[in-house]
């Protein structure tokens, strides 16, 4: 079986699982989401690949991690992911690209992100729950970092942290590709 069938049925598992876990409807995930009932139904079962913001919005609004709502192994609490097991959520035909490395509960999602951006390009994340937060460390390149409509520039060897419940983007407005590597708490669902 593919990876993407793998990933789109573990997916579907997880959805299923942490909505029952939450005790949301398919209306309440819905609503908190803001997708819609019929996206979420063709999630559960497994007929569709949906984008990564779409994923992240159903994750945010479940309170648990990318990682989670893919993940297909459940048990030992060391948990090593081969490099060729890191997921691509995000490309570019220019060669940027997004990977999640790994991910937690730790009481909220925790996730690990390396991130690549070709000069010129740049990818928006709307603005997750309120209590997120996002810290990076550019390895190399310079990383473009707009947060509510403001720009910071983050060079190579520098670090940044920001509250992420606003609108940001991460963007490359060099000559070299920007690599970070990218860590975002969320807060539990209460």
């Amino acid at each position: 079986m593919a990876d993407l069938e793998l990933l789109t049925q573990y997916l579907a598992r997880n959805v299923k699982h942490w909505r029952a876990v939450r005790g949301f409807t398919l209306d309440v995930l819905a609503a908190r989401a803001g997708v819609s009932r019929g996206m979420l139904i063709q999630i559960e079962q497994a007929r569709t690949n949906p984008s990564i913001g779409t994923v992240v919005k159903i994750g945010d609004a479940l309170g648990v991690s990318i990682t989670t709502l893919l993940d297909y192994e459940q048990g030992s609490k060391v948990r090593i992911v081969p490099a060729e097991d890191a997921v691509r959520l995000w490309h570019t035909d220019a060669g940027s690209y997004s990977r999640l490395l790994a991910g937690t509960e730790a009481p909220g999602p925790v996730e690990l992100w390396e991130w690549k951006l070709m000069p010129g390009e740049s990818s928006t994340s709307e603005p997750h729950p309120a209590g997120t937060v996002e810290l990076l460390h550019v390895t190399s390149g310079e990383l473009t970092l707009t947060v509510d409509a403001t720009e910071y520039r983050v060079p190579t060897g520098a670090s940044a942290t920001f509250d992420a419940n606003n609108s940001h983007t991460y963007g490359n407005q060099g000559d070299v590709p920007a690599v970070l590597v990218l860590a975002v708490s969320v807060p539990p669902v209460s």
